[in-house]
């Protein structure tokens, strides 16, 4: 490929992401669902509680993305927010696959870590995977508020949670795009409302 046909298809990507950032921000529900999370989030967080965050592969990494963003700070200096990704511990992750399916890696550290009024982040882009929706039943049985990211289709997560954020596409990549773009205003929200920004 040619260095002109380099360019054209980075503008192409470009140019489809921007167009799927404008979805979101002209869909309503899209915009009502981030600011409804943002206040579980913060809710939870107000009241003693932690969000608990999770997801396979790309959305492992936003899961501890977003758990780097309220434990240490977004956009300015405060206290830390209790975050944890589900998604790091090797050995925890190895065991339970190993001694009980990969289906339940997620499931049982919800069940052992996640008490009533937690919030439980759950992040897929197809909205099927069997360990993503093994958690959030989990979470369910366990009194935890549960939060889906996902796709345009969603999957089988929307009956699995309280409240969804639809991404507005189909392809993996931009549905993760529009998810941390969305957990970076998530958390923003999440910073300003429990710890208000200093005074100049």
């Amino acid at each position: 490929m040619s260095m002109s046909g380099h360019h054209a298809a980075a503008i192409a990507y470009l140019e489809e992401s921007r167009d799927v950032l404008q979805r979101a921000i002209d869909d309503p529900a899209f915009l009502d669902a981030l600011t409804r999370a943002a206040d579980r989030v913060a809710g939870a967080l107000a009241s003693g509680g932690k969000l608990l965050a999770l997801g396979n592969g790309g959305s492992a990494a936003d899961a501890q993305h977003i758990a780097g963003e309220l434990l240490s700070r977004l956009n300015y200096d405060r206290a830390p927010a209790a975050a944890l990704a589900l998604t790091t511990d090797t050995s925890v992750l190895t065991a339970i696959g190993n001694d009980y399916g990969y289906e339940a890696v997620f499931a049982r550290q919800v069940r052992a870590l996640g008490r009533a009024g937690d919030v439980l982040l759950a992040l897929s882009t197809s909205g099927r995977s069997p360990s993503v929706l093994r958690a959030m039943e989990a979470a369910r049985a366990g009194g935890l508020v549960v939060l889906a990211f996902t796709g345009r289709g969603g999957g089988a997560m929307p009956e699995r949670a309280d409240l969804v954020l639809h991404a507005p596409t189909d392809r993996t990549p931009l549905i993760q795009q529009v998810h941390i773009a969305a957990a970076h205003i998530l958390c923003g929200l999440v910073e300003e409302r429990l710890f208000p920004r200093p005074e100049a």
